[in-house]
């Protein structure tokens, strides 16, 4: 015993005494697993095991871990510049980022505002579409709307206009006025015309509502969700940062539709995993709301590593591999693959549905006692398939797989072999 401890990196006994990990019970979880380096689609452990990332990651990564050109790019760029204000200074990989997402993202978004991660992008939409009204003078449009079983990060403006009560329910009293409605195209209507005069915006994740479930919703309820805000005149906010940068088999989810949302949020995939970076893009008419000599109708609005040189020069070299690589090509193959195994998985008893969408496979267990995210199952898989070197993260009784795109089709294959085995032997 003194031996093993004597033995152990003095780093991994640091961690255990002083890092509290995110969505962790750290009174009764187990101590995580120490990674020394990660390369392609693996994590290489101290004690030398080879896990699969199944997940990307927490679903950010997408050419696979370590990337030379990646890595090049981020040499190259610290090279020159890392960081400065952004206020009142510019640089040229924000500029180009910038102008590259607009030539990538849907014809109306002409604007990016930058900051660092998912809930942020979604803050600043939340922020840009409420004030926009009270620059136009109707400060009484404030309230927003979102989809039931929605989420949009865990910071308190994305909390308020989410919907995963086991996430958020103990700050409920804390957050601010939301309209919640089922995917019904009727009762949303009905809600936006009884309260058009006060809705600031509606907010959506668009095909795949993901931390709620991993529901995935058909092109045609877009279409008539931008419709119905047209009709209206109520912004529509699309979240993105799940399903940007190809995870549906488009590079953006909207282009199911194809609808052009008002404001669009991006994170998670725009550097490849690499850095925190996040983009909330606007249309011209959201930007001109702003524009005045009242200095009090600016944007009040950024943080300190707002356009961060570093995260901007890799997620250039991403796009870049994204087209040389054509990745909408691969993940077309991923989907057809998946859905040949899914469909064989969904005759398992233990399976409610199978589900999938682009390079996502989704696979709905029978519920046991609790159901929901919370289901006692999801715990019991994840430590099933880590001791067979394959991370994935089940959303209790939702498991899903979202791989890379660099995956190879033995891979995949190797990754569903081993979820009928755990199926069939651990539930």
């Amino acid at each position: 015993m003194n031996n093993t401890i004597s033995k152990t990196p003095k780093w991994i006994t640091d961690d255990q005494l002083h890092v509290w990990h995110p969505y962790t019970q750290m009174f009764t979880a187990p101590a995580p697993i120490p990674i020394k380096k990660a390369e392609g689609i693996y994590f290489h452990t101290v004690d030398n095991r080879k896990i699969l990332d199944g997940i990307s990651s927490w679903w950010v990564n997408i050419h696979g871990h370590s990337h030379p050109r990646l890595n090049e790019a981020l040499r190259i760029q610290a090279d020159k510049l890392s960081q400065i204000i952004f206020a009142g200074f510019t640089h040229e990989p924000a500029a180009r980022l910038a102008t590259q997402l607009i030539e990538r993202t849907p014809k109306n978004l002409n604007r990016v505002f930058f900051s660092d991660d998912g809930s942020t992008a979604v803050e600043v939409a939340l922020k840009m579409s409420c004030q926009y009204w009270h620059n136009q003078g109707q400060s009484q449009k404030n309230l927003f709307v979102s989809l039931k079983r929605a989420y949009h990060g865990d910071t308190f403006g994305a909390m308020s206009v989410g919907n995963v009560s086991e996430f958020h329910s103990r700050f409920s009293n804390l957050l601010f006025e939301v309209q919640r409605v089922s995917q019904s195209l009727s009762s949303i209507e009905k809600l936006l015309e009884r309260e058009r005069e006060r809705v600031a915006a509606l907010i959506i994740e668009p095909m795949v509502q993901a931390a709620g479930g991993m529901i995935i919703w058909p092109s045609e309820f877009l279409r008539h969700l931008r419709e119905i805000t047209h009709r209206y005149n109520i912004p529509l906010i699309a979240d993105e940062v799940f399903t940007g940068f190809g995870r549906t088999g488009k590079m953006f989810a909207c282009s199911h539709g194809p609808i052009e949302p008002d404001l669009m949020c991006l994170s998670k995939g725009l550097t490849a995993g690499y850095l925190p970076l996040a983009v909330t893009l606007a249309s011209e008419e959201i930007f001109e709301g702003f524009l005045s000599k009242d200095r009090s109708e600016t944007f009040f609005h950024g943080h300190s590593f707002t356009g961060n040189a570093l995260s901007c020069a890799v997620a250039l070299e991403s796009l870049a591999l994204f087209d040389e690589n054509n990745c909408l090509n691969r993940i077309s193959q991923l989907e057809m693959l998946f859905k040949t195994r899914l469909d064989s998985i969904a005759n398992l008893s233990q399976v409610k549905e199978t589900r999938g969408i682009g390079a996502l496979a989704v696979i709905e267990l029978q519920p046991r006692e609790k159901g929901g995210y919370f289901d006692t199952s999801g715990a019991q898989l994840t430590e099933a398939f880590l001791q067979r070197d394959i991370l994935l993260r089940p959303l209790g009784n939702v498991l899903y797989f979202l791989p890379p795109y660099v995956i190879t089709d033995q891979e995949v294959n190797r990754v569903f072999d081993t979820i009928e085995e755990v199926l069939d032997s651990e539930i």
